[in-house]
């Protein structure tokens, strides 16, 4: 996996090492802190080059193309607030995916399923354990925006997000993002409301490099990819694990996710 993964700037194989432990707590005090941590250069340049190289033809001739137009929820029914309240505003969002079972085996895969980095994500999240997806369309997917396109405001499912940039898009393509809209007690319908409809004054951007591994809480926290400029496609892998085992999609959310449902 040395040849994948820069284990010396990020000793995920050695546990019990000095080094893991001052990573782990660096990673604990940025999700504390910004709801996020970013590992630059955690795929080595040769590998992550290699990744685009193996997904670059999928995306091109059997990708799924997701338009889709949606509140920030991600749902049309949200309990407690009106379909015509103002935070169910809904936006347009446009990429291509493509799925873990059109990618075994490649260098987006190997690194997912790497025992040593499901422990790191745990003990950096302070989780007992974390576990593959069971789900062979939804456990690795890979997402490409093309000019023009963008994955507007929305609040993620899980908890956590796992991503890995592979390729860089030539203008645009940053993560913008407004941290803590809502709480698990407090729905903040009014907020997210001001919010959707202009007030961006405590937003932030991140701008990722191509091999950075990024973890994100996205589930109270609003964000979007900003749409991309240019010639130069935007990919990001997207790795899902769960805190319990045998996790699967139901067929209804492969078909609106990957418009098939094996």
């Amino acid at each position: 996996m040395r040849d994948l993964i820069d284990l010396e700037t990020y000793p995920l194989d050695q546990r019990e090492s000095a080094e893991y432990s001052a990573l782990v707590n660096r990673c604990r005090a940025d999700l504390a802190s910004s709801g996020m941590f970013s590992l630059a250069g955690f795929i080595r340049p040769e590998a992550t080059l290699k990744a685009v190289a193996e997904v670059t033809p999928v995306l091109e001739t059997d990708s799924f193309k997701h338009h889709r137009r949606h509140t920030i929820f991600f749902k049309d029914e949200v309990p407690g607030i009106p379909p015509d309240h103002p935070a169910m505003r809904k936006f347009d969002s446009l990429n291509h995916t493509i799925c873990g079972d059109q990618i075994n085996g490649c260098v987006v895969t190997r690194v997912y399923e790497y025992p040593p980095l499901l422990q790191f994500l745990a003990d950096a999240m302070e989780k007992k354990s974390l576990h593959l997806m069971d789900d062979p369309l939804a456990r690795v997917n890979v997402i490409a925006s093309r000019e023009g396109e963008a994955l507007n405001w929305h609040f993620d499912q899980s908890e956590f997000t796992t991503t890995i940039m592979l390729q860089a898009s030539e203008e645009g393509g940053e993560l913008e993002y407004r941290s803590d809209l809502r709480t698990p007690d407090e729905p903040n319908f009014e907020g997210i409301a001001r919010f959707v409809n202009g007030d961006n004054s405590e937003n932030e951007i991140l701008t990722l490099t191509p091999g950075t591994l990024n973890v994100f809480r996205g589930v109270n926290t609003a964000h979007r990819v900003t749409t991309v400029g240019g010639s130069r496609d935007r990919i990001m892998t997207i790795f899902c694990y769960y805190e319990q085992p045998g996790v699967s999609f139901s067929d209804e959310m492969r078909i609106g996710f990957y418009g098939r449902a094996s």
